[in-house]
Formats: structure tokens, sequence, C-alpha cells
């Protein structure tokens, strides 16, 4: 679906275009509405597409395949742990133990861009859960 928005928003002026060079105002408005329900379509049959697929990893035995969505989660958790509490500590240490020795930096832009929808997903999930919508 991700992949959808940018197509459908590069396809959108040259359809238009299409439709405008139609003389007719009937024969517009069916070609409209048959395009925008092909659209509708193509966008549903993706999303099943991508469904199946989840189902299929989520199934496999193999850690490497059900695995991968469950990982990418510890490892954010563990950069988080790392930054928030390791971090400190570190610089607490190299404090008392080698007074002026330089911190390391820690690139925390890449994991919050992660962590964040991740955390985002998992609401929304939760969301559907209290409200019915999902098992």
């Amino acid at each position: 679906m991700a992949v959808a928005i940018p197509l459908i928003t590069a396809l959108t002026p040259l359809v238009a275009d299409l439709l405008d060079r139609i003389p007719d105002p009937d024969a517009k408005a069916k070609a409209a509405a048959s395009a925008n329900a092909q659209l509708v379509a193509l966008l549903q049959s993706g999303d099943a597409a991508q469904l199946q697929v989840n189902v299929a990893e989520a199934g496999n035995p193999s850690l490497f395949v059900s695995g991968w969505r469950p990982a990418v989660g510890w490892v954010c958790v563990l950069g988080l742990l790392v930054q928030t509490v390791g971090y400190p500590l570190l610089g607490w240490g190299l404090s008392i133990w080698s007074p002026g020795t330089p911190m390391p930096s820690i690139d925390t832009d890449t994991l919050m861009s992660l962590l964040v929808p991740m955390l985002g997903l998992g609401a929304y999930r939760t969301f559907e859960k209290v409200k019915g919508v999902a098992r």
C-alpha cells in the first residue's frame, strides 16, 4: 500500500489528461468511473496479496522467515536500552575511571525513524483489538 500512493500520485495527471481528451461528457464520466473502479480493485488486490504473504511468513517454522518482524522490534528495543541506560552509565563510568575521555557518538536518528513507526503500528493494532475490529 505504501508503494501504491506514490504510484497513484504519479499516474493521476496522466489519467486526467487522457480523460480530458474524451469530447463526450457522458463517455468521459463513464471512463472516469471505470478508471476509479479499476484503481480501487488494483489497490485491494495488492492489499490481499500482501496479507497472503504476511500469513505465509508468519506460519513458516523457520525463525529466519517468520521472525524477522520481531527481530526488528528487538533490535530497536536493544538500541533504545543502550541509548537510554548503557550510554549514560558509560558516561558515568568514564567520568570516574578515565576523566576527559570523549564519549562515542550514537546515531539515534536511524533508531528513532525505525522505532517510532513500529510503536505506532503496535498502538494501532492494540486499538483495533480493544474496539473488537481485530482478533
